[in-house]
């Protein structure tokens, strides 16, 4: 059971319920050992208590561990801490895309084409480390405050589609493609009829299948004709329309075969919206019946995960032999020479892979003589300088103001620099020539330092403009270019926060496919935010005042052990740094230090009850508890046979106490009543009794 403020794995401590799913509950956590902000997703109890599932939960959630990339959110762990079983996430800031499509109804067609671009770059990451998603909605696609675009639960959806797991509990049915539907082989193609469906939605602000059940709604993913979004949105253009077409296609040979060609296409749509360049397969070529080739057969046997065992690929070719010339019945003559023959066949078909093997090694061994000589070469006339220490060396900036475009790059490039050019219409200088650079001469650089040269002309790219757009919009129309977008974050009154208020160069100017375009993000009105007061040393009231007093709350107060002693009892640690812009009212955490962590130990002898109470009598057994100053039970035991040793370590306090508790009978008495002379015999009795004996542990050095 999970419970705000618990620690898991003597790491992540709870914070907050951030989401809820069909498999798993999600929650905001502190990773205490890097000190950073984590999600952590854990498994409900119908899960956990499947053995197998978490068995393939833990194999999927590790090999989803080894993705690393912009547009995916990382697994950074994956545990179990008392039947509680967890996957550590990269927590982002934001919102799912499902929700975002709910508050806007509809995405324009630029920014949803952007936010597929995105999502789609995150796909082809995982497919090319041979990953499927198998489960790719809006609801699994987050859009964070920096407008990233990020695919959540890779290896989640396969280890749950490898089980029993019903499909209300997968998610919703009405992203899932046909041949799901059925329950056959899923591949990445079955992904990108997915991101074809969640395209729709972001365009059209529905899904094209609906129905009671979900049983209605995957039949008419196998059966229905997709419909096009114009149907709803009749200005989506035609490239946009005939790329959600074909990422939907029934077949999977028809749809995208990669990530990759569906990028491509999605950027093309943002540069010709209208023109009609998608192709579909035709339906006659498609469904029309071909042989197989042996290239093929390998490829599904290698998607499958299966190998054809070599007894079974006799049998197969001696099913094709016998179907293309059986032998008579009761020739023997014929019966020897076909098997002579299939024997000829095998050894010509060794001799063809020795062959292949040959032309293989040959080319390789071709390519590596051509790539020494290529090195050679290149050394010989100084491109490549392999030279110690060069990459080290300070270099002065030259003149390069008319110099020739090509003078210029090979100049700064032989000292070690990275070179970009932007061009500029001057009547004043000719074309081709250098008219100036973003570093003045004689500026000391080291090597890798970037140079920006500005060239007369009107080459390169012309680099769009992207200014009052989404940062998603931005992004994605600057790389359909070829440029690389810088972000950078400033204030406006005028240009609303998230959309683009800059850029540098401008829109219009001409530069390199590859340069980076600098792009300045509003964050809203300078007014709104305030920046982040230095309370590091201070004592925690003094830090509680300053922060209130610049609008914002103090959070969690936490006591903590650090090792430098001239911060105990004042703030060690703020939970934002100094100087970052935030929202009045920002919650703050703070750390409060208690010293350096001191541990210590107890070895002794302990004496009997004796020593105070005479009462009590040798042999008799006793409790022996040990706790410390806080009240926590450090040792019990129970012993009739004193001294006792005992030898504690690792004791977090200084000091204890030492309870002994033990009982004392008293003796039976005789009683004579004077008036009748009558004697009665009192029977002894039992008394708990408790000694306290104060302790000091001695310090571990």
């Amino acid at each position: 059971m999970i419970k705000i403020g618990m620690m898991l794995g003597d790491r992540y401590e709870i914070l907050e319920k951030i989401g809820t799913g069909g498999m798993s509950d999600v929650y905001k956590a502190k990773d205490h050992k890097l000190n950073r902000y984590v999600a952590v997703k854990v498994l409900k109890q119908e899960f956990s208590e499947n053995s197998n599932f978490v068995s393939k939960f833990r194999v999927e959630a590790q090999a989803a561990a080894s993705l690393m990339h912009p547009n995916i959110v990382n697994v950074y762990d994956v545990g179990e801490d008392a039947g509680i079983h967890y996957i550590v996430m990269e927590l982002v800031e934001g919102i799912t895309l499902k929700r975002y499509i709910e508050k806007k109804a509809r995405l324009s067609v630029k920014e949803a084409v952007s936010i597929a671009i995105q999502a789609c770059m995150g796909i082809e990451a995982a497919h090319n480390n041979h990953i499927i998603h198998r489960d790719i909605k809006p609801q699994n696609i987050i859009i964070s405050k920096e407008g990233k675009v990020k695919v959540t639960d890779f290896g989640i959806a396969k280890a749950a589609t490898s089980d029993t797991i019903t499909s209300n509990v997968m998610g919703s049915v009405h992203y899932t493609s046909p041949e799901q539907a059925r329950g056959g082989y899923s591949d990445e193609k079955s992904d990108i009829y997915s991101m074809g469906i969640t395209l729709f939605e972001m365009l059209t602000g529905r899904v094209p299948f609906n129905g009671d059940t979900t049983v209605a709604v995957a039949i008419k993913h196998i059966q229905e004709p997709m419909p096009s979004p114009r149907d709803y949105v009749p200005e989506i253009p035609v490239s946009v329309e005939q790329i959600v077409l074909k990422c939907t296609q029934k077949s999977p040979d028809r749809r995208y075969q990669t990530a990759g060609k569906l990028i491509e296409d999605l950027k093309k749509s943002l540069v010709s919206p209208d023109e009609d360049f998608v192709k579909v397969m035709d339906m006659d070529t498609g469904g029309a019946t071909r042989k197989i080739s042996r290239d093929e057969l390998n490829e599904i046997k290698k998607q499958s995960g299966r190998k054809t065992s070599h007894t079974e690929e006799i049998r197969l070719k001696k099913n094709d032999r016998r179907t293309a010339a059986p032998p008579s019945r009761g020739g023997k003559k014929k019966q020897g020479s076909y098997e002579a023959n299939y024997r000829e066949e095998e050894e010509e078909e060794e001799e063809s892979r020795m062959e292949r093997f040959t032309t293989v090694a040959a080319v390789i061994g071709a390519v590596l003589i051509g790539c020494i000589v290529i090195v050679l070469v290149g050394r010989g006339i100084g491109v490549f300088n392999f030279a110690p220490g060069r990459q080290e060396d300070s270099v002065k900036m030259i003149a390069v103001a008319g110099m020739s475009e090509a003078q210029a790059r090979q100049e700064l490039v032989g000292l070690g620099l990275e070179v970009s050019v932007v061009y500029e219409e001057n009547a004043d200088v000719a074309e081709g020539q250098v008219i100036g650079a973003s570093v003045m001469e004689g500026t000391q650089l080291s090597a890798g330092d970037k140079v920006e040269l500005t060239v007369s002309g009107t080459s390169g790219v012309k680099i769009p403009d992207v200014k009052n757009k989404s940062l998603a919009e931005a992004v994605s129309e600057l790389e359909a270019e070829g440029f690389v977008p810088e972000k950078n974050e400033g204030f406006s009154d005028t240009v609303a926060k998230g959309n683009v208020m800059a850029q540098n160069p401008e829109a219009g100017t001409g530069a390199e496919r590859g340069s980076t375009v600098t792009i300045t993000v509003s964050q809203g009105a300078q007014e709104s935010r305030v920046p982040m007061p230095d309370v590091m040393g201070m004592l925690p009231e003094d830090a509680k005042t300053t922060l209130e007093a610049s609008g914002l709350n103090v959070g969690n107060v936490e006591e903590v052990n650090n090792d430098n002693e001239t911060t105990v009892g004042k703030v060690c640690y703020q939970s934002y740094s100094v100087g970052t812009e935030v929202e009045p009212g920002t919650t703050v955490d703070l750390h409060v230090s208690i010293g350096p962590k001191v541990t210590y130990m107890y070895m002794a002898n302990i004496e009997s009850p004796a020593l105070e109470d005479p009462a009590y009598v040798q042999g008799t057994p006793c409790i022996i508890v040990l706790t410390t100053a806080s009240g926590r039970e450090l040792y019990r035991m129970t012993t009739a046979s004193f001294p006792t040793p005992v030898n504690l370590l690792e004791i977090n306090e200084a000091t204890g106490t030492l309870t002994l508790i033990y009982n004392v009978t008293s003796q039976s008495s005789t009683v004579v009543n004077p008036e009748t002379g009558e004697t009665t015999t009192v029977p002894g009795t039992v008394e708990e009794k408790s000694i306290n004996r104060p302790v000091e542990f001695s310090r571990k050095e």
